[in-house]
């Protein structure tokens, strides 16, 4: 790097070469970096052309499973959801022990118990995780697709926001084929409830089990609304509500 000693001042690249003020004065550097041919061909690289494959299907399973729940996701996310389930696929993707090592897939590891056990779990918005939220007893039959919430007492089985007058709950069931990239996804009803309401018993129930291949996940949403006038908001432009996965099969 070349420091420039004169009167004249020049900013900007010139030829390649980039001058540009610090606090030690003026600043001159070649252009440099690698050339993308070399990256491609270059045996040096063999590693990084490896990481950069699985880097790039990682992220494109990610946003598989994004679309699968996109409805949701309108509702509850936060703004790095989709870098954390970009790293929820990587590690993943670590469990293919039968594939070269560039060319593991998503869609091998997600077969296996720890695969799905990692997936199983996953909060969309990392400021209202489901744990934190949801305090009462879930029931999930995943034959069916029922979600049923037994003896539910908002009160004491929800950690409701301050301002919140009411919540509503509601399930979504994809099938979701990593090695394909194909999805379907089903809704269930929605169930809205005071949060001073006495206890009682919901259910949940997807309009269907989607057809095809792959694996089922399952989604349960929590959302959150103050009630004004008649008319219920939504409470803080939904940075409070919960969308998680309740489970793999």
């Amino acid at each position: 790097m070349a420091k420039i000693d004169g009167i004249v001042e020049i900013q900007g690249t010139v030829k390649g070469v980039t001058f540009y003020r610090t606090k030690d004065g003026m600043l001159a550097r070649a252009k440099g970096g690698i050339s993308k041919k070399r990256m491609k061909t270059d045996p040096a690289f063999q590693r990084t052309r490896e990481n950069g494959l699985e880097f790039g299907h990682n992220a494109k399973m990610g946003k598989l499973l994004r679309n699968s729940a996109v409805s949701l996701m309108q509702l509850a996310k936060d703004s790095r959801v989709s870098s954390r389930l970009s790293q929820t696929m990587s590690q993943i993707k670590n469990l293919d022990l039968v594939s070269d090592r560039g060319q593991r897939q998503v869609g091998i590891g997600i077969q296996t118990p720890d695969g799905q056990k990692i997936l199983k779990g996953f909060d969309f918005n990392s400021k209202a995780i489901m744990g934190s939220v949801f305090r009462g007893e879930l029931d999930l039959d995943p034959v069916t697709g029922v979600v049923v919430l037994p003896d539910f007492n908002p009160t004491f089985h929800l950690a409701a926001p301050t301002g919140t007058t009411h919540a509503s709950f509601s399930m979504a069931v994809s099938r979701v084929d990593f090695e394909l990239a194909e999805h379907k996804t089903r809704y269930s009803n929605k169930e809205n409830v005071s949060v001073t309401a006495a206890k009682a018993t919901y259910t949940l129930t997807p309009s269907e089990i989607p057809a095809g291949t792959g694996k089922f996940i399952y989604y349960f949403l929590i959302e959150f609304f103050q009630e004004m006038n008649g008319t219920q908001y939504p409470l803080k432009n939904n940075s409070y509500n919960v969308l998680t996965v309740l489970d793999v099969v």
